[in-house]
This record gives structure tokens, sequence and C-alpha cells, in this order.
């Protein structure tokens, strides 16, 4: 019965088991300190050791049961609200007639709401009904008092107003529990975006794994959120998490939750298996993909997903599930973000190899002997005259050796690093080229690779003149190469700043053309130079096919946007003479030389003869 009435009440959230230990040993003290009070004042009243023993004892044996680790949480919750609420009783009979003393009750039941649980309010409710209906009818004095308005009236007897003090006390109840579920309304929501904090979702977990069954955790991170905020402020930002949650609550099963943990980390809990967690996730990653406006500008935002269930943790505590989706999400965002990876063991040992390659790389920057230039000729077709390099960085490491690319470009642009490392790059590469050009007696262009931070940075366009004012190199002879991916972050911000660094003659080339998003739609609004067929599609030249074709169908749109074509990863012959066929004018790759340090490359000839293959 007691059960059933309690199901139809109102539930808040429970306490964490670290607060309801520190509560409930303070409560019990309390009870235990009234039961000693209360046997001392009996006892000084004159009213006889025995009777002050059975009231200290009322009091202090439902404490003792509550303070017993051997009994659940809802039983020792219901002990020590039983100990408070007998203590009033007890203080009623000890001064009989006091009407005062009721006055108990209530500050019993502000203490029992400590708990925020149903339970504490119910037993102080019983006790309190049960206590003036039995004994008041029996001793209505000693209750009520004597002199007690209508107590002698028939229709206001003892039990009238046993049910008048129980209703108080249901009232009081009543009030503390508005006040519980409000406060939880405001501790437990992130006032920004409306949805759950940390706080919720952790309890949220418990709640899901304490029932059994399958539970994963995805977690989520903004790519380059930071960029937003640096480029379009703060206000743009916070518009941007609240749409992005708004879509993350929109994507998410009935009985998920969807909780932001803090700047623009998000994270699910899902009551499901890992399987369903990742049918999750790539709705997730499906809806950031639509552009939304923001402040009256299109914004595409990105975001890297980890995934982990219960499965793979190995145990069922929610601090392994939120730490291997974080694991996993490092993962996907390592993999070249708005990505989606599920944990896998061993991943922890990789985050570390991470976070040791990041902090080698912040000391390669600063000792400066680790980093090197390299650069690669790009020539005409089909004579294969040198008319540039595109520069390439390198990292010797003291002990891991040649560290690839791959690996350590992509840490750099998510720790930020790639800003100081791009702006040394672009002035070593300046300087080398003008040197080179003024050795062989004719300009050549030198092709350097920015990231979107870079690009995104308030300063890039003086960072750049400053580089070319320093090395004495013309702004017509500086190619700066940005991918697709770049460009679907923010067309209107990219768009103004390429246009900035054309005006004052830069050159600005897309890289890997055809691999990224939407390439023709956003080919039109670009202010770009040149285009680079991007090296899969060359290795694929020789099967024919679609390959050729898409191909020919670049350089076709290429020439009627009056845009100068690269060909990347030309190795053989048989591929420089099939994009001669298709009017390819440029290519670059291990057939025309390999990317070399500039002590070894050579100076480009001045003869009309194909130069031999270097490298």
């Amino acid at each position: 019965m007691f059960s059933l009435v309690r199901s139809w009440l109102p539930e808040g959230r429970l306490l964490t088991e670290e607060v309801f230990d520190r509560r409930h040993a303070w409560i019990v003290q309390l009870c235990l300190l009234q039961a000693v009070t209360l046997g001392l004042v009996i006892a000084t009243l004159g009213h006889g050791p025995a009777r002050a023993v059975l009231g200290a004892a009322v009091v202090a044996v439902p404490a003792l049961v509550a303070r017993s680790p051997r009994v659940g949480r809802g039983v020792r919750t219901a002990a020590s609200a039983a100990s408070l609420t007998l203590s009033a009783v007890v203080l009623v009979h000890t001064f009989p007639g006091v009407i005062e003393t009721h006055f108990h009750f209530f500050v019993m039941v502000a203490v029992a709401a400590l708990y925020q649980d149903w339970t504490a309010f119910l037993v102080a409710l019983v006790i309190t009904v049960v206590h003036h209906a039995v004994l008041g009818t029996i001793d209505a004095g000693t209750v009520f008092g004597a002199g007690h308005a209508g107590m002698h009236h028939g229709a206001t007897g003892p039990l009238f107003w046993a049910l008048v003090h129980g209703a108080f006390v249901l009232a009081a109840s009543c009030a503390h529990l508005a006040s519980w579920r409000l406060n939880e309304q405001q501790s437990l929501h992130d006032p920004l975006t409306g949805v759950a904090n940390r706080l919720l979702l952790t309890e949220s977990l418990h709640r899901m794994l304490a029932r059994g069954g399958e539970v994963a955790v995805l977690f989520i991170d903004l790519d380059d959120f930071k960029d937003v905020n640096d480029g379009r402020g703060h206000a743009a930002g916070d518009q941007l998490l609240c749409t992005v949650a708004d879509r993350l609550v929109a994507s998410v099963r009935s009985g998920d939750v969807v909780a932001r943990l803090g700047g623009d980390e998000f994270a699910i809990a899902h009551d499901g298996s890992a399987d369903t967690a990742r049918s999750v996730a790539e709705r997730i990653l499906a809806a950031l993909a639509a552009p939304t406006v923001v402040e009256g500008r299109p914004l595409v935002v990105h975001a890297s997903v980890g995934v982990a269930d219960v499965a793979s943790a190995g145990n069922r505590k929610v601090e392994t599930l939120l730490r291997n989706a974080d694991l996993a999400m490092y993962q996907a965002k390592a993999g070249g973000k708005g990505r989606l990876a599920v944990y896998a063991e061993g991943m922890a040992l990789q985050a570390r190899c991470r976070a040791e390659l990041a902090e080698d790389l912040a000391a390669a920057l600063a000792a400066g002997d680790q980093l090197e230039v390299h650069y690669q000729d790009i020539v005409t077709l089909p004579e294969a005259h040198v008319v540039g390099v595109e520069a390439l960085l390198r990292w010797h490491h003291p002990t891991r050796g040649a560290v690839s690319p791959v690996d350590f470009i992509p840490l750099a642009e998510e720790n930020g690093s790639i800003v100081p490392i791009g702006t040394w790059v672009l002035h070593q590469s300046v300087r080398h080229v003008a040197a080179l050009s003024a050795q062989v007696g004719h300009a050549l262009t030198v092709s350097v690779n920015v990231s979107g931070r870079q690009l995104r940075e308030p300063d890039f366009v003086d960072v750049v003149s400053t580089a070319l004012a320093t090395a004495g190199l013309p702004a017509g002879q500086l190619v700066l190469e940005v991918t697709e991916s770049v460009l679907v972050d923010d067309v209107a911000a990219v768009v103004e700043r390429l246009a900035r660094l054309r005006a004052i003659g830069v050159k600005v080339a897309i890289d890997d053309f055809g691999t990224g998003y939407s390439s023709l739609s956003y080919l039109r609004q670009l202010p770009a130079d040149r285009i680079k067929i991007d090296r899969s599609f060359v290795a694929d030249l020789g099967s024919g096919g679609a390959a050729a074709t898409l191909v020919a169908t670049i350089i076709e749109l290429a020439g009627s946007l009056g845009l100068d074509v690269v060909a990347e990863g030309v190795e053989t012959d048989d591929q420089r003479t099939q994009l001669t066929a298709l009017h390819c004018t440029h290519g670059q790759g291990w057939l025309f030389g390999r990317p070399s340090a500039p002590a070894t490359h050579p100076a480009p000839s001045t003869s009309t003869s194909t130069p031999a293959l270097r490298g």
C-alpha cells in the first residue's frame, strides 16, 4: 500500500550516494542527540527514570536502525524520518497540553526534506495522523490541550484535529517538494541551452545502469568551435550552441538524456546498445551537417562523436562509460573530424601516445631544429619545365625519427599550434623561393598550405604581408592552398579573407579538389586562381573509365572559369601522357622530383629540355 501511494506522487531526482551518505549521517546524529536530550529533560522534570528511558528509546531505536549499514537506503530513510517525527511525539507528551510543542513536527518535516525523497514525508505524515487520532482520542488534553477550542464539540473531536495536523504536515511536505523541484530545474539543467547538465547526466546514467540491461554514452565535441567565438563573437557562439542542442534533442530516442557538459561538449545517456547508439550518432552527424543561420549568415558546424557502451567497458560504472566515450571522441577527431568512432580496447593507449606527441610537437617548435620545410617541383605539361614549388613540412623527432604529417598536422590543428607552425613555414618558404628565384634568374611560385585555423585568424592577411615584405618576394609568386573542408565552415568569412589576400596580389589554390564538399557550388563563390586535382584521381587514370571522365570534367570546368590546373601525384609517364591528352597544363609528383630539403633541392634548370628524374 505504501509503495502504491508513493508511486502516485511526483518524483524528483534521488541524491547521489555520496550526498545521501553525508546528509544521512548528520540526520542520524541529530536523532541520537534528540534522544539523549529528551531523556535528560524528562528526568529533570521529575517524570522518573523509567519514563525518561522510554522516551529516549522511542527516538533512539529507529535512529540506530537508520545507522545500520546492513539495511537498504529506503529503510534507513524511513527509520530516520520515524525517529525525527517520534521526537516531536515525545516532546508533546513531555509538556502535556502545550500546543506550541506541535511546531516541532514542522521543524522535523523540514529536516526530513533534506532526503528529497517522498519516503521521509510519508513516514512523518502517517506517524502524525496516527498519533493525533489515537492518542488524541485517548488523552485529548495531553495532545491538544484541555482548553482547545471545539475539542468537546462532537463535530470537531480529536479525529478532526488529527486530520487538520496531518493536512498541515502534508502541506509543509508539498511546500518542500515544490522547492525541491524548482531547485532541480535550476541546478540540473544548462542555463544556456536548457538541456541537462553534467550532474543530471550522471544521475540518469546511474539510474539506467541500476535497472540493468544495455546502456551507452555518446560524447559530442564541436569541431573548431573556438574559431566561431573568435571570428563572430560569443553571442554567435551561444546561438550556435542552442541550435546544436535543439538538433541533438531532435535526433535522440525517447528515454535518452541530452546534456551539455560545458563549452562545446555535449553527451547523451542512451538507454540501449552500442549499435542503436551508433544509429543515433549517425542521425546527429547528418542533422548537424545542415547549414544554420547565425546572426543572418549561414554556418556549417561539424562534430566528432565517440560512442561507448557497458559491453566494452568491463563494468557498469558511470565514470568508465564517460571516459571511454571521451576517448572514442578523440579518436574520431584524430581521424579527420566530423566523424564517428566507437570505443575499442587500446584507445586509452592511443590517447596517451597522442598526448605525448602533442607535447613533443610543442617542444619541437620551441627547439627550432626538428621541423624542416621540404620542396617539391610543380612543372608544366608535357615539357616538365619547373614553374614553382610546393612547401611541405617535415618533422624529424629525436627518438621517433621521421613523423608523418598525417599524424602530426591534424594534432596541430586540434590544439591550435598549427597557427605558429604555419607562420613559421610561411616565412621559411617565401625566403627560400625569393633566393631560388634570384639564383635561376626568373620568378618561381611557392605554394603553401593554409589551415582553417590560420585563415580565420584576424591578423592573417597582415602575417602574409609581413612575410612577403621581409623576404622581398612579390605577392604574385605566393600561392596559398586551402582545402574544400575549410571553405564550407563559413563561406562568407572565408571568401572575404581570400578576397583580401588576392587584393594584395596573392594567388589562391583549392587543394585536393573533388574530394570535399559540394565542390561545384562553392567554386562559383570563391576567389580562386588554381585547382589542384587530387592524387587519388590521377592514380586511377590507368584504369580508364570514370577517373578519366572526372579529370577531364574538372579540367574543362577550370578552363571555362579561367583557372590553372595542377594534377598531383603524377608518378608515371603514362599518367603524364594521359593528363597531356586531357589538356592539363601542370603536374606535380615523384615523376618530376620527390620533396627535398633546401640544401639538396636542385635549382630549376633554365633549359627547355625535360629535366631528369630527381629524388
